[in-house]
């Protein structure tokens, strides 16, 4: 199994040392590794101290095709998109859509929400709830929070689906399959149990391995998912970034 793409990973952009290294960092710990392609998705404009700003855009961009000039290794320019109300919506405008060339999405803390009561509902629950035995109520209030955002949005990636937000996995990965939406094997953490990533494959949806890098180093870091694939035998053909190169443009024309 080869690790073909690393397509969450953060950098200074990510504001207040969230982020550690630069772009040319991460590209360059990629080329060391042996990766292709990798995509620079720091955090998206509505998380409070870590987004990264609209107005940087720009030096994103340069910084993108200088690390491709001294690396060689293909970046796509994303962001890391977060859920901001119980109605599905994201922090993405139409507008940034001509920047970017991979869309991410997840669950964060610490995120300005489109109403006091998307706050309450939406963040505040999640975060003094219990992520192990979350309410009926709340599980179907992230879930469907979830499939509009789905339904909304050309979302390339769900990243680390589950974490501080319990969902109905199996309804979150259906709606994932019928969008073309790759589920996220997150290489720091993966939140569902094994029946709930095999009744995930079963249902023939599609997962990516990412490293969730904070700092070049961890770039390509992904053992903890690769050795949840080999363990439980997932089927590699379902696995969009190994051995292999996914394409990301389509859903965008």
């Amino acid at each position: 199994m080869v690790l073909m793409g690393d397509y969450h990973t953060h950098t200074k952009y990510s504001r207040n040392g969230h982020g550690k290294g630069t772009i040319l960092e991460n590209a360059s710990v990629a080329l060391n590794k042996g990766l292709k392609q990798i995509a620079i998705t720091d955090h998206g404009f509505n998380h409070k101290y870590f987004g990264v700003r609209r107005k940087d855009i720009p030096n994103v961009k340069e910084d993108i095709l200088n690390a491709k000039e001294v690396t060689g290794v293909d970046i796509l320019l994303g962001i890391e998109s977060n859920l901001i109300s119980c109605d599905g919506q994201i922090d993405i405008n139409e507008q940034d859509f001509e920047f970017l060339d991979i869309l991410l999405m997840g669950h964060h803390t610490m995120v300005k929400m489109v109403s006091s009561r998307d706050a309450l509902d939406l963040a505040w629950a999640n975060f003094f709830g219990s992520p192990y035995a979350p309410s009926q109520e709340r599980l179907n209030r992230n879930t469907t929070a979830f499939l509009k955002a789905l339904d909304k949005y050309p979302i390339d990636i769900i990243t680390h689906l589950n974490y501080g937000c319990p969902t109905d996995t199996l309804a979150v990965a259906k709606m994932a399959k019928e969008k073309g939406t790759l589920i996220e094997l997150n290489g720091k953490r993966i939140n569902f149990t094994d029946q709930e990533l095999e009744i995930m494959a079963n249902e023939g949806v599609k997962f990516i391995v990412n490293s969730d890098a904070h700092s070049p180093y961890k770039v390509g870091e992904c053992n903890n998912a690769m050795n949840t694939i080999f363990r439980l035998g997932l089927p590699l053909s379902q696995i969009v970034n190994i051995d292999k190169l996914p394409k990301f443009s389509s859903k965008r024309g």
